[in-house]
């Protein structure tokens, strides 16, 4: 197995799963759902098309920057009545993403974010990524990935306890609804999956004494 690292980026990223009318909220990080969606994207899915296979992907992320929650309030009034929205958004954070599967599969993700057929997003429309996403495939297994791989300029911070959010086996782990069956205007569905926490350190010195296979600087 293999693990293709993506790096989102931008000054501004909503990952909703438990949203509800007027009031749109974010977490703290990537959501499965909302990096599926992109993935889709780039290799030019149709919403009505089937993501089962990038469901399959194994998934896990590392909080590089958390940034800062903004809101976003506005109002809107119609001849009938008026209503207040809330939105939410993470201000210029960053997250190291990576999928585990099969190297065929990632080399073609990979392409197809380079040069996606539709325009990439994160979370939302209004949130386009900043810079290079894909920051090239490991043959690593994904925890190995996101515990010893620093990618481009987050080596600045890579002594810091970095958190990373990573498909969980077990029943007793945390559960996210974030997990889409089909991303279909007219039947939007999404699932629980399970989810693990775990707080890691980096020496990103050590790591780079170990040899220049521990380190992507794209």
């Amino acid at each position: 197995m293999a693990t293709l690292l993506l790096r989102l980026a931008g000054p501004l990223q909503s990952w909703g799963h438990s949203s509800k009318f007027e009031r749109r909220t974010t977490g703290r990080e990537p959501t499965k759902s909302g990096v599926v969606g992109l993935l889709a994207a780039a290799l030019g899915r149709g919403r009505e098309e089937s993501v089962d296979d990038l469901n399959a992907l194994k998934f896990g992320v590392r909080i590089e920057s958390a940034g800062q929650l903004l809101r976003d309030y506005q109002t809107a009034t119609s001849a009938k009545n008026s209503y207040v929205t809330e939105r939410y958004y993470l201000a210029d954070a960053v997250f190291i993403v990576g999928v585990e599967g099969d190297r065929e599969f990632l080399e073609e993700i990979e392409n197809a974010v380079k040069s996606p057929v539709y325009p990439l997003f994160l979370g939302r429309r209004s949130c386009p990524p900043v810079g290079p996403i894909c920051c090239g495939i490991r043959d690593w297994p994904l925890m190995q990935v996101l515990e010893k791989t620093v990618v481009g300029d987050s080596d600045v911070q890579a002594c810091e306890a970095k958190v990373i959010v990573v498909d969980a086996d077990t029943p007793t782990a945390i559960r996210r609804r974030d997990f889409p069956h089909s991303f279909d205007q007219a039947y939007r569905k999404h699932d629980f999956r399970y989810i693990t926490e775990i707080r890691t350190h980096h020496d990103a010195f050590n790591s780079g004494l170990e040899g220049s296979d521990d380190i992507i600087t794209d």
